[in-house]
């Protein structure tokens, strides 16, 4: 959507935020600095910035041309529902990032580091256009609410989402009811079983405290970041698409269509008569 466009903007901003950090963990917590991560993580971003040339707004203005009401953004509690749209169906499409494969194959990307730190933000996956992850926005358009508002303010919800990658930053008391804040970021990053499978909020941390999604950051149980099955790869190339390749592979391994259904579209470890286990960052 708009998302690339915003981050464009912001870019110069992201860069001293970045440049900051890395003084911070360099020259205060006196920490080595994933260089090489980081440069993969921005050759990734790149990636994705031209993977957005692919339209994805199709079923959203679909979805508006059948819409039921019109919502004008002039009143401010037409603003706030909007709001909390947005952050109900991303948090719906954050879980299913994680729990069916299919739309896990894109968002797999961005859990692969194994630091967490800013750069983290941008390694974002390229084929999220063509996984029809935007059907989860639907409803917003469907309600009344015109493509384009959703896309900015969707938009506006992942630029949030920048600051929240990092270690650096602590608790922040009565802020972490309400919000997704950093301390709860690193618990979704985390590959700790304890770990998996929580906090997908993107501004608010609501919607996981209300379907049972929210886990809090134990400093006894510090998180372990990057993937249960690590890529163990720097190819840009292979960090992008080797979930999908997986896939094909696992399709092609055999000639139930059961089985191929469940291997694209139930939880990204499925294995054919097995009870799933599932630990989101597989």
């Amino acid at each position: 959507m708009n998302y690339a466009n915003l981050s464009l903007k912001f870019f110069p901003f992201f860069l001293i935020l970045i440049l900051i950090e890395i003084i911070l963990i360099v020259g205060w917590k006196k920490q080595k600095y994933p260089w090489k991560e980081s440069f993969i993580s921005f050759l990734i971003a790149i990636g994705h910035r031209i993977s957005q040339i692919i339209p994805t707004a199709g079923c959203l203005i679909f979805a508006w041309n059948h819409r039921i009401f019109t919502i004008s953004l002039n009143h401010w509690w037409n603003v706030g529902l909007l709001f909390l749209g947005i952050e109900f169906f991303y948090y719906w499409f954050h879980r299913a990032s994680h729990r069916i494969r299919w739309f896990w194959a894109s968002h797999v990307v961005h859990h692969s580091p194994e630091h967490f730190n800013l750069s983290v933000a941008y390694r974002l996956g390229w084929t999220g256009g063509i996984s029809g992850s935007a059907i989860f926005f639907m409803p917003l358009a469907w309600l009344g609410f015109e493509p384009l508002t959703i896309a900015i303010a969707l938009s506006l919800n992942l630029l949030y989402q920048f600051w929240i990658h990092t270690e650096l930053i602590p608790k922040l008391g009565f802020l972490e009811w309400v919000f997704n804040t950093p301390s709860h970021h690193r618990v979704h990053h985390a590959s700790n079983s304890e770990y998996i499978d929580r906090n997908y909020g993107g501004v608010l941390i609501i919607f996981d405290r209300l379907f049972g999604t929210y886990s809090d950051e134990n400093i006894s149980n510090p998180p372990i970041y990057g993937l249960t099955h690590p890529i163990n790869s720097d190819n840009p190339l292979k960090i992008a698409l080797h979930e999908w390749i997986q896939i094909l592979k696992d399709i092609v391994s055999t000639h139930s269509w059961k089985e191929r259904f469940c291997y694209v579209f139930a939880s990204p470890d499925w294995k054919p008569n097995h009870i799933s286990l599932y630990s989101g960052n597989s």
